[in-house]
């Protein structure tokens, strides 16, 4: 007889399989059991549309009452663009909920699970707590905080350069890498690179895969060093803010947002300042950003402790040379004390190429 688990990955599953169609929605799935038969499944589609719970309700109809939900986010108990799913669960009849993890949302939090206990539902929590939360890392931190969940990405050879002395960098790493990669893109709300990669590459910053989504493209340039030619100001494929320092050119501002870009100006004087960035994305709802930047603008970030995900891919090559450029540059850190670690490390093989997930830790966690 399938058990709590066995439901909940499926649940996770179908959650999952909506990765980038959500936000700044979390991704949420369901599943409803009665007497061992599975009778209604659903996703949380888009935001503004119904809940998972809401789908797999009206997939079981009658044969939801008396029967078991499993969630994978603990149902709203509040009124927003759609009812409360705790609400819809208790009038359904179901009779158990089995709940992954509780919302972090400050509306919810807990309030849905008592609806449910309130109403004399059983409540288990915790089935996949961890897998539950790590679905949701983006949701979970941008709820709270109100900034974006940011993911470093970098393709490097073994020793670390990302091109070589004559900045050669077509191409590190394997078609299949490169695949991964624009699946990335499709799951961020906005992708982040410094002027000097749109001089030298003039990337299209696109998600070239089947049905992909093309996030909101955004450069670092503190004084609109950018060409007007270039694909993120020309092209119209995806919307594209460029955010600058207090020296920015006014007559290239004026250029540029003929051409259909916003320019943002921050409060640094001579650079863009970084929390002025990251707060103007919370408060436009932009709750994931997917840094594709240079050895500079990466070292920015981490070294500001504004990384929350850092995604490499080694190619098995070897440059060399001092003058080649590598991923993290920067002043660095003086002391090794000072190095960020990355916890819950995972490698995985991609074509030739080995992809590398980690969190940094931050000041204060443990290990």
């Amino acid at each position: 007889m399938p058990n709590h688990e066995f439901y909940m990955d499926l649940a996770l599953s179908n959650a999952q399989a909506m990765k980038g169609q959500t936000d700044p929605n979390p991704l949420v799935g369901s599943v409803i059991v009665n007497d061992n038969r599975i009778v209604g499944v659903g996703s949380h589609l888009k935001a503004g549309e119904p809940h998972a719970e809401i789908h797999a309700l009206r997939m079981a109809g009658e044969l939801a009452r008396g029967g078991t939900i499993y969630v994978t986010l603990e149902p709203c108990s509040h009124f927003g663009r759609t009812g409360p799913c705790a609400l819809a669960i208790i009038e359904a009849g179901i009779q158990k909920a089995v709940i992954a993890t509780l919302d972090p949302n400050p509306l919810v939090a807990g309030n849905g699970v008592k609806m449910l206990e309130d109403a004399g539902i059983e409540v288990v929590i915790g089935i996949r707590r961890e897998e539950s939360r790590r679905l949701n890392e983006v949701f979970n931190k941008f709820i709270v905080e109100k900034q974006p969940f940011v993911t470093l990405k970098a393709a490097s050879t073994l020793d670390g350069k990302i091109a070589t002395h004559a900045l050669d960098s077509k191409w590190i790493t394997s078609e299949e890498a490169r695949t991964d990669v624009h699946q990335l893109r499709s799951e961020n709300m906005a992708i982040l690179v410094g002027v000097g990669t749109v001089i030298e590459d003039d990337p299209s910053l696109t998600a070239r895969i089947p049905n992909g989504r093309n996030p909101l493209r955004i450069v670092m340039d503190s004084k609109l060093r950018i060409p007007l030619q270039s694909k993120v100001a020309t092209d119209g494929l995806a919307d594209t803010w460029i955010f600058t320092s207090q020296q920015y050119d006014r007559q290239k501002k004026t250029e540029l947002e003929r051409l259909g870009a916003i320019v943002i100006e921050t409060s640094g004087k001579e650079r863009v300042d970084l929390d002025d960035l990251l707060q103007y994305l919370g408060n436009h709802s932009i709750s994931s950003l997917f840094i594709e930047g240079g050895g500079t603008v990466n070292a920015a970030f981490l070294e500001k402790g504004a990384i929350d995900k850092v995604v490499l891919y080694f190619a098995p090559k070897l440059i060399g040379g001092k003058q080649a450029p590598t991923f993290l540059e920067g002043s660095g850190f003086e002391l090794m004390k000072d190095a960020v670690e990355l916890d819950h490390g995972e490698f995985t093989k991609i074509g030739k190429d080995f992809k590398f997930t980690g969190y940094p830790r931050k000041k204060g966690e443990d290990s």
